[in-house]
């Protein structure tokens, strides 16, 4: 079918036909496809040392590479890009059906995962995938293992009603869960063949609710690494050593005193902190109007199980939301040196190590971050200690940096509106996202004049990385639209 240009709107029934084709597509391949890809155990690297062995991430890439060149689209050329010692990427590219369109949409996912996680309700795992009230459980498949599918099934629903769109490539990878470190290669790679990028889409982000399109505004950066301490070069009896020995931990624990007020949580160094952009700050107002409590309600607390009040850092919901978007914070998300409680004997421990996760305001530079860290906990160790903070990356891409996204144009602002009223019945929404997506940066500072459309899946309680994490199908297929009527809105 040939293209038609568009000069005015999609009307309503442009608008049903995609919506239409993107619900039957979601029913009948991207669900089975899905449902395939929970079960496969396709672990990012950081989490499977022994990746390249087991298999599991060459075979969630074979398999979504076979789905996309099985795609009826005109003129598509896919490739598996594999560079020595690292992560492998699919490449796949779509001339323009728009007349005279030299602009390139770029869109991103990635097929690696998180590990398990335990917690996990009795008849789900995250390995086992279950259908379920429109909810898809498992681990992946909303973080984001659905990219690839919407990607090619939005472009296809345009060509299906002849809409003409600009040139289309995507880029998925298979590093982002441990920070994106293979990504520049393949940027620096393929930067000729991107083309003269205007507009990129990614939907590895999150949604407020499921009743609107959400646009995201910011992205945190991360600084994630193992904190050891060492006391002794075995562990001794604690009657002969205590009192002699420092513990481990307690020197540990006065190492994080450096960094965060136990107290309150807040980070203590003014390097890790940024100034909040005014309009964040209003926007980040307008979306606590929307979300009113539920931005910390939703939350699986057992705080207040017995009856009292479930008490957050704050609860004030535009101080939720600015603290879960524009302030850095401290998690320890792993231990080592603590044996299990039924081996727990009277010994004193030789070492002490945590894994600590730093996220970072989306202002701040997560590889000199990482190296102010680094010194602020190794350095004048408590008692001699030997310490050492040992960041995840590579020398001079330690962590990640965050995001800030440009001032939407007058085109995407009014197309994403447009899309969220067309396919949710109700006006686009706003928001900033506390988690990290290490291409964004990269692509900005390659593409500074490029628009960003940052969105995603994860809503309410979908739990990304958690136990329980689910694939919301009905938010999907109305997603999957609103990206093709965005595309064909591009001018």
């Amino acid at each position: 079918m040939n293209a038609r240009d568009l000069s005015l709107p999609l009307q309503p029934d442009d608008n049903s036909a995609i919506g239409a084709f993107a619900a039957r597509l979601w029913d009948e391949e991207i669900v089975p496809a899905m449902t395939r890809y929970i079960a496969i155990p396709a672990k990012s690297p950081m989490f499977d040392a022994d990746w390249e062995a087991h298999g599991h991430i060459d075979q969630v890439l074979r398999e979504a590479a076979a789905w996309v060149e099985g795609c009826k689209v005109a003129g598509l050329k896919l490739e598996v890009i594999r560079l020595p010692g690292r992560t492998p990427v699919i490449f796949f590219e779509v001339p323009a059906t728009k007349a005279d369109c030299t602009d390139t949409v770029l869109l991103y996912g990635h097929l690696d995962k998180q590990p398990e996680f335990n917690g996990w309700r009795n008849d789900l795992g995250p390995w086992t995938p279950k259908y379920e009230d429109g909810r898809l459980y498992g681990r992946g498949g909303a973080d984001d293992g659905y990219a690839v599918y919407a990607s090619l099934t939005a472009i296809m629903a345009l060509d299906q009603q002849g809409i003409a769109r600009p040139r289309c490539v995507g880029l998925i990878e298979t590093c982002e869960e441990s920070g994106s470190f293979d990504l520049p290669a393949y940027i620096e790679l393929l930067k000729d063949r991107l083309g003269q990028v205007s507009l990129v889409v990614c939907l590895d982000s999150g949604a407020g609710n499921y009743e609107q399109l959400w646009l995201t505004t910011s992205l945190r950066g991360m600084v994630s690494g193992v904190l050891k301490v060492e006391v002794l070069t075995e562990g001794i009896h604690s009657g002969e050593g205590s009192g002699v020995v420092p513990s481990s931990f307690r020197v540990l624990r006065q190492l994080l005193d450096r960094l965060e007020d136990s107290k309150t949580g807040r980070l203590l160094p003014d390097s890790f902190h940024c100034a909040i952009p005014a309009n964040r700050v209003e926007q980040a107002a307008a979306t606590a109007a929307i979300l009113k409590d539920e931005v910390y309600k939703r939350l699986p607390w057992a705080c207040g199980a017995d009856g009292g009040p479930v008490l957050p850092v704050t609860d004030v919901p535009v101080e939720v939301l600015l603290n879960r978007t524009w302030r850095p914070t401290l998690s320890v998300t792993g231990v080592d040196g603590l044996p299990e409680m039924q081996s727990a004997g009277n010994v004193l421990r030789p070492h002490t190590a945590f894994k600590l996760s730093l996220r970072l305001p989306p202002l701040i530079d997560g590889n000199e971050a990482a190296l102010r860290l680094k010194a602020l906990l190794e350095d004048n160790a408590p008692y001699n200690a030997k310490v050492t903070f040992v960041p995840d990356g590579r020398a001079g891409a330690y962590g990640a940096t965050g995001w800030n996204t440009p001032e939407l144009s007058p085109w995407l602002s009014a197309a994403v509106n447009a899309a969220s009223l067309a396919h949710f019945g109700a006006p686009v929404g706003y928001v900033g996202q506390g988690g990290t997506i290490p291409l964004m940066s990269m692509l900005q500072n390659c593409f500074p004049a490029a628009q960003m459309m940052v969105c995603g899946v994860l809503g309410p309680k979908s739990n990304a990385h958690g136990p329980n994490e689910f694939l919301h199908v009905p938010y999907g297929k109305r997603l999957t639209a609103a990206v093709a009527q965005v595309m064909a809105a591009h001018p």
